[in-house]
């Protein structure tokens, strides 16, 4: 895996960290991208002093596109290619918030950010010799309907309702992506990571992270990040997926999602949307 490039978005903590660390070990360069600068710069050293890789992180806020812009428009100028995306950076509210271009927040960052990171940052992963792009979702997929009228600014909020829609829609974008991509070198696959004991929910407060972790401990399902991580790395860096696209994963093991992310006009909609709020002609 040596000068291979990979980009993380919310690496500061959680899957996004654990991720870092162990494609660091594997000799990946990486780029980070999270809202803490100063714990990004700090995994970043210790990743570089550690694992004697290249490594950098910049600041972003991915339910921002004027941020999302500027952060590919610097990877565009010092980086000739990519190898490896994982669209990771993730959030849930229990109440109703815009993101600063006026959108559903939830939906913003989970979703709308990474489709126009992706398109932005096309090129340099077609001048890869094999690019993976690899789409975190969620179990909380599973259930859910995407009515495309109400994603920009729900009618009645309800925060899993919101939550499972943005994370099928990542399926929903990684299938359909597929479908429309012509650069056999670029496979796409989304995944998830199972229940794990991160930092996910605390922007609500402890008493909501608190059951979003006690849920997990119940069933007794809840993993560890570097645990919730291995499927992501198994993605980013295994030759046993190598050329496989347009694909679902848990445990390392492709799976079946749930029905909805099958439907293809429903992608189709989430797609013609998703370009007319990122202004992608």
């Amino acid at each position: 895996m040596k000068n291979k490039i990979c980009l993380i978005t919310g690496a500061t903590s959680g899957i996004g960290k654990a991720t870092a660390i162990e494609l660091a070990r594997l000799g990946f360069d990486l780029i980070l991208t999270g809202r803490n600068e100063f714990k990004g710069k700090e995994i970043s050293d210790s990743l570089i002093k550690k694992n004697k890789i290249k490594s950098e992180f910049i600041k972003c806020d991915i339910s921002s596109l004027k941020d999302v812009r500027n952060l590919a428009d610097i990877i565009r100028s010092k980086y000739d290619h990519l190898d490896v995306l994982i669209n990771n950076a993730g959030s849930r509210f229990n109440d109703y918030q815009k993101s600063i271009d006026g959108i559903e927040l939830t939906f913003a960052t989970n979703h709308l950010g990474h489709f126009l990171l992706t398109y932005l940052l096309l090129d340099l992963l077609k001048k890869s010799g094999e690019a993976r792009i690899i789409n975190v979702s969620s179990s909380a997929h599973y259930g859910k309907q995407i009515d495309i009228d109400d994603l920009v600014n729900p009618k009645n909020y309800n925060r899993s309702l919101v939550y499972g829609r943005s994370k099928l829609a990542n399926v929903l974008f990684t299938y359909e992506f597929e479908r429309r991509n012509t650069s056999s070198n670029i496979s796409i696959n989304a995944l998830d990571p199972g229940g794990v004991a991160t930092n996910f929910a605390r922007n609500d407060g402890f008493v909501s992270w608190l059951k979003h972790i006690s849920y997990y401990i119940i069933k007794r399902q809840l993993l560890t990040p570097k645990q919730g991580a291995e499927t992501v790395i198994y993605l980013a860096s295994s030759s046993d997926v190598k050329g496989v696209t347009g694909k679902f994963f848990y445990k390392k093991k492709e799976i079946k999602s749930s029905d909805e992310s099958y439907d293809e006009e429903i992608a189709k909609k989430l797609w013609v949307l998703s370009e007319k709020l990122c202004s992608i002609t």
